[in-house]
């Protein structure tokens, strides 16, 4: 401070370096647009705009011209997600399966007469038929699980072929698309409706998934037991179903925070004095409107969800002028957050902790 200078008095600039705001001595994150002293009685350091430039690694936007390009800000906070996914499917009809139980029962069935007749290539050759059969069951959707409840079962599953009145349930083949393939359990339930019956909705649970992903369109297929007591889903019905799932506690930013940068997904993080940097994210899964994060990202942190191609031009506007060794210099027009002819500096009515 020069002599005799009063101790509220605004500090000169210094040189060709413009005073953005002033800061707290003790706590840097507490600042001030205009000279003031702390609790202590000591001065509020100012802070110059190439200081804060090379103090931060995103850019500066005066809130003036935030409220001018319309910058709105969300949390990123700990969320219980879940979602449902819509998709399509069809009452199976599936002689091919219906076959395939029949093959791998009747190679079951052979297999205790072998070891008495002591014959080991017969044993080999019976054995390799029935792993033969097994694999094609589990090719064809069956798991494990359902398998050995064939086997118990001793009889195909009628419901695939021709049902009987002893049917009470039915099978739905799901399609599921490779990008949702995560999100889909053995056991979750599903809600079933179709054009026949509108308004009515049939119950059922996905008992298993194929392991095999159709080339073509990309997609599963779930086979689902839905209930069906009075019969009234006949083979190869169309229907439309729906699979509700839930993804539990999880780190969540806004899914308009988001943007797509081919390889990469980026959210602009806000700061209180101003400043928006530019954060490489990975992200999970999507439900209500959020992404779950797994990486770049802390609870508490704010986001730009509204105005993000503005804030990422701006960002980038002040990238190449830096590489061209162009001057930040009031009213030039490339000054950081004044593009638009702003002051590059906080306005009185934006105080931080005074």
């Amino acid at each position: 401070m020069r002599a005799g200078a009063s101790a509220g008095e605004p500090k000169a600039e210094r040189g060709d370096k413009k005073i953005l705001y002033y800061r707290n001595p003790m706590n840097p994150q507490i600042t001030s647009p205009v000279p003031m002293k702390d609790p202590m009685g000591m001065d509020y350091v100012p802070v110059y705009e190439r200081e804060a430039t090379q103090a931060h690694a995103g850019i500066y936007i005066s809130p003036e011209k935030q409220q001018l390009i319309g910058v709105k800000k969300g949390k990123v906070e700990v969320r219980r997600l879940s979602g449902q996914i819509r998709t399509v499917g069809r009452v199976a009809y599936d002689p091919t399966l219906f076959t395939a139980q029949q093959e791998y029962l009747q190679a079951l069935r052979g297999r205790p007469s072998v070891p008495q007749a002591n014959l080991s290539y017969v044993d080999a050759q019976s054995a390799s038929l029935l792993r033969a059969t097994r694999s094609r069951l589990l090719l064809l959707g069956m798991s494990n699980v359902e398998i050995g409840d064939l086997e118990r079962r001793g009889k195909p599953e009628t419901n695939l072929y021709l049902p009987t009145r002893e049917d009470k349930d039915i099978w739905v083949y799901v399609t599921i698309y490779e990008y949702e393939a995560g999100l889909v359990k053995e056991g979750m339930g599903v809600q079933v409706d179709t054009l026949a019956y509108p308004g009515e909705t049939f119950q059922g649970r996905i008992v298993s998934i194929t392991p095999l992903l159709e080339a073509a369109t990309r997609t599963l297929k779930a086979r689902a037991l839905v209930e069906n007591p009075d019969g009234k889903l006949k083979l190869e019905m169309f229907a439309n179903v729906r699979i509700d799932y839930e993804l539990g506690e999880k780190l969540a930013v806004p899914r308009d925070a988001v943007m797509h940068a081919g390889t990469r997904d980026i959210v602009y993080v806000a700061d209180p004095n101003g400043y928006f940097e530019p954060r490489t994210v990975k992200l999970g899964a999507k439900a209500q409107g959020y992404y779950e994060v797994l990486e770049g990202l802390t609870e508490g942190e704010q986001v730009v969800t509204s105005a993000n191609f503005l804030v990422d031009s701006e960002s980038k506007l002040n990238a190449v002028l830096d590489r061209m060794g162009e001057p930040n210099q009031p009213g030039a027009g490339h000054q950081h957050g004044s593009s638009l002819g702003e002051p590059n500096q906080p306005s009185a009515g934006h105080q931080h902790g005074s």
